[in-house]
């Protein structure tokens, strides 16, 4: 069955709209359950996530049907003196995965980081059940080798993120456990 891209907006999750903050957390929860479980093992854990993503200097923006359900959202907050942003988190609800939700996500998320002049964002993407050539294996002592030859074995986010132009830029062998890397992807953002 095809997909179909829902009607949807995007807007700015505020402090005091604790339905959509419920929503975000149960979508990071929906989200990230299959490959990812320990990410958010609880919706304490993942509203803190939420929670934590407010704030004047940080970015939380909603995709939001006009039905008011909210079906995906990003997070994001400066580093390096606002030079640089950190893009965490992003879930896009499963029903409405590769419809166009998560491109539009990351592209509102890249334009208010450029409208806050920054020059960079980069995230992290765990590699936590094997699904590339990193995962699973000692990276150790060649780790730029195995960099140089990173491969998806099932629809890796790495791929998505490099679509959209942003190229991956380094590794952390081991972050989430033997075996478990955190694949580091990285994009300049233009004026």
């Amino acid at each position: 069955m095809m997909k179909t891209l829902p009607q949807f907006k995007i807007i700015d999750l505020n402090y005091l709209d604790e339905d959509l903050h419920h929503q975000a957390a149960h979508l990071l929860l929906l989200g990230f359950a299959h490959d990812w479980p320990n990410a958010w093992p609880t919706l304490e854990t993942a509203l803190d996530e939420v929670k934590e993503t407010l704030g004047e200097e940080k970015i939380c923006r909603l995709a939001v049907t006009e039905s008011g359900e909210v079906i995906g959202w990003i997070g994001g907050f400066p580093q390096y003196d606002g030079q640089t942003w950190e893009l965490h988190p992003i879930v896009v609800h499963p029903e409405y995965q590769g419809v166009g939700i998560g491109t539009a996500l990351v592209l509102d998320f890249e334009d208010q980081v450029r409208k806050r002049g920054a020059t960079t964002i980069f995230l992290g993407t765990d590699d936590e059940s094997e699904m590339t050539s990193l995962g699973g294996i000692d990276l150790y002592p060649d780790v730029l080798e195995h960099l140089s030859s990173l491969k998806s074995r099932r629809s890796h986010p790495f791929e998505f993120y490099q679509k959209l132009g942003y190229s991956v830029v380094g590794v952390i062998p081991d972050a989430n456990g033997p075996g478990k890397p955190d694949i580091i992807i990285a994009k300049r953002v233009e004026s």
